[in-house]
């Protein structure tokens, strides 16, 4: 007998030690494994934490007021940025060992496994906030062993890789909160209208709960599983001590304010212009669709919030609102070509069209100012004459012609000066001027002043019968404005990436295009549509809105059959306006036609109000004089108008004018008697009192 008892001893201790051995050797190779993991991990480095993010548009104050559209709302906040209270919920409730494991938490994955086993199905998750975020950033949520084993393999990349509080902000900027609100911040905005750092703990300790299921624990779907859950999470926060057992019963029955909908998209602020600014994403820095929708972009633009709000107000206030006509307006500075405002027509909702950068239009007379500037760079001044009357044009070598006409048939039936017919807007003088310069000189100035449309070389062009676009018409008359230099249409001042890094700024590069003395001379002549002392045969083209404007502009209006335009300016503003319908059918409706004229006043002066008035800057090699501007020579008193008139010096003229001298002896004449006659009538009086 205590020989097999000896032998079954010897064969246990057998056993035993094999066990041992075998057991040793499975934890040296899982240890092995784990150890070629880590290293593994470590050699392939970090792994990218960059997930999609909206893409953000700000003003030009740096208020945002727009996002790109793809139905998820994501931003990224540092995790300074978040509530300390929302950052001890999470923990409490998700992961309460978070900082304490690396990755995995065994005790919850053993307690987990022998709930699942106790109820025969799965009822309790042990997955660690690594876990959740390695599935969040490079997984899906299916229930595979190969997911399950990616999971694993990127929770140990994450750990060895970054820091906790890294995983940390990463989790809570990527977790889903329900309403398609990703990250923290898109759910504090969508929940409560606030920044993600300013939750209270009952805020904090609602929205904690929801990522555990979003649709039974939303607030909007159910009110009272919200509040089951929110209870659980204080009760949580209370165990590991972050509150106290008083402070968890008080917050839990805190009445909470919700302001449902996402902060940035309760109205689309100026979505024409918002358009404009992904279109040139796209065109001028190479930006795909995606990065634009999802790279978590800030997007720094030019908009003025107030003046944009001018704008859309002014359009509702002047246009009547059962006509179909359409409208367009751009608003710039001059000095760098920053569009403050932009609306590319009446109703986005309707048509979402932008007529201030995509429709070609016939500029009308708005073209003369461009026209004129280059017969200055040809020896003409403000006080050249040209005859003012009816006459056909040859061209084409003989073989076509052109018959200019006047609005309503008017014509002076005499010589005209240069500045008059700018501010009257005489056709024929203007078709003159084109045919001596040579066709071709208007299309190349034109091009000077960044208008790229394709132009026609025929007589009528220097009536703006080819066309154009709103907003480079608006940018040539920047050049007017602002002394002569180049600059271009400005959407964007700046762009970060998501992970705040400027990847571009806008710098101004300001190239000296016209000569500053000539682009004075035209700007004191633009200033004329608006004095009443250039009416001649008709009244100057600015004169139905001389009322509404109460410091000195500079600008030129501009009709054809189907189209309206007005554009001016003062030192610090350029605005054009355009009104027609989209199918180019002729505008009869009186109002309509006055449209484009009423709206650029009521803008300018509404944007411009309680601003100091400033005036043009004369340069150095300018002089002014005062001209009869019926006939351009040099005025005297007698002149019974007479219009400071300025000139590049030595092109000013030097002839008097001559023709009212005699009625001026007359006219001083009879003053002298008549002062005379008052004389001895109060001498009388005197001694006959």
């Amino acid at each position: 007998m205590e020989v097999i008892a000896g032998k079954r001893f010897t064969r246990a201790t057998k056993y035993i030690r094999a066990a041992v051995i075998i057991t040793s050797v499975a934890a040296i190779f899982i240890s092995l494994l784990l150890a070629s993991l880590i290293l593994f991990a470590r050699a392939l480095g970090a792994p990218p934490l960059a997930v999609p993010q909206s893409t953000l548009f700000y003003s030009g104050d740096g208020e945002i007021i727009g996002e790109s559209d793809n139905g998820q709302k994501r931003y990224w906040v540092d995790l300074e940025e978040i509530s300390p209270a929302l950052i001890d919920a999470t923990i409490a409730v998700e992961d309460r060992g978070f900082y304490r494991h690396h990755g995995f938490d065994i005790k919850r994955i053993a307690g987990a496994i022998l709930a699942d086993i106790k109820a025969m199905a799965k009822v309790q998750g042990a997955s660690t906030i690594t876990q959740q975020y390695a599935r969040n950033l490079y997984l899906g949520h299916d229930k595979t062993w190969n997911r399950k084993m990616n999971e694993a393999f990127y929770t140990i990349r994450l750990e060895t890789n970054y820091s906790k509080n890294e995983i940390l902000e990463g989790y809570l900027n990527t977790i889903y909160y329900g309403h398609g609100a990703y990250g923290i911040q898109a759910a504090s905005q969508y929940y409560y209208g606030k920044d993600a750092k300013d939750l209270t703990l009952a805020e904090a300790s609602l929205i904690a709960g929801i990522p555990k299921g979003p649709s039974s624990y939303s607030p909007f779907l159910n009110m009272e599983n919200a509040k089951k859950r929110q209870k659980v999470v204080l009760q949580a926060m209370k165990d590991e001590g972050k509150i106290t057992n008083e402070l968890a019963k008080k917050e839990i029955s805190f009445p909470l304010v919700f302001k449902r909908g996402h902060k940035t998209v309760d109205r689309k602020v100026a979505p024409y212009f918002q358009d404009a600014v992904m279109q040139a994403l796209k065109s001028q820095l190479d930006m795909d669709d995606r990065t634009i929708e999802l790279g978590g972009l800030k997007v720094y633009t030019t908009l003025d919030k107030r003046t944009q709000e001018v704008a859309e107000s002014t359009f509702n206030n002047v246009i009547e609102e059962t006509s179909d006509i359409q409208a367009a307006l751009v608003s710039m500075s001059p000095k760098t070509g920053e569009v403050k405002a932009m609306v590319g027509g009446r109703d986005y909702a309707k048509t979402p069209y932008n007529r201030a950068i995509q429709a070609i239009r016939q500029p009308g007379s708005t073209m003369k100012p461009l026209l004129y500037y280059a017969a200055l760079e040809k020896g003409f001044t403000p006080a050249t004459t040209l005859r003012s009357e009816l006459m056909t044009f040859q061209y084409d070598d003989g073989k076509s012609s052109y018959t200019p006409h006047n609005f309503n048939h008017q014509y002076a039936d005499s010589e005209i000066t240069m500045a008059q017919a700018l501010a009257l807007s005489d056709n024929v003088f203007a078709v003159k001027t084109h045919m001596f310069l040579g066709e071709r000189a208007l299309m190349d100035t034109a091009r000077r002043f960044g208008i790229t449309t394709k132009m026609s070389q025929v007589p009528s062009l220097a009536l703006g019968t080819s066309g154009v676009r709103v907003i480079e018409m608006v940018n040539a008359y920047n050049l007017f404005a602002n002394g002569g230099r180049e600059v271009k249409p400005v959407l964007i001042k700046k762009i970060e990436n998501h992970k705040g890094e400027v990847i571009f700024e806008h710098r101004t590069e300001r190239q000296q295009i016209l000569n500053p003395d000539r682009a004075f001379v035209m700007t004191q002549m633009l200033t004329g549509i608006f004095d009443p002392k250039l009416n001649g045969y008709t009244k100057v083209t600015g004169s139905s809105i001389i009322p509404q404007l109460t410091r000195k502009y500079a600008g030129k209006s501009g009709t054809t059959e189907t189209d309206s335009w007005m554009i001016g300016y003062t030192p610090e503003l350029v605005t054009g306006v355009w009104a027609g319908y989209d199918n180019a059918k002729k505008i009869t409706v009186p109002a309509e036609k006055t449209y484009a004229k009423n709206i650029w006043a009521q803008f300018m002066e509404e944007s411009l109000e309680n601003k100091p008035v400033k005036k043009f800057k004369q340069t150095d090699n300018v002089v002014g004089v005062y001209i009869n501007p019926a006939n351009g020579k040099l005025a005297t008193e007698n002149c019974p108008v007479k219009r400071m008139t300025y000139f590049v010096k030595g092109t000013e003229p030097t002839e008097v004018c001559t023709e009212h001298l005699s009625e001026g002896k007359t006219h001083h004449s009879k003053e002298k008697n008549q002062e005379k006659e008052t004389w001895y009538k109060r001498l009388f009086n005197f001694w006959g009192d």
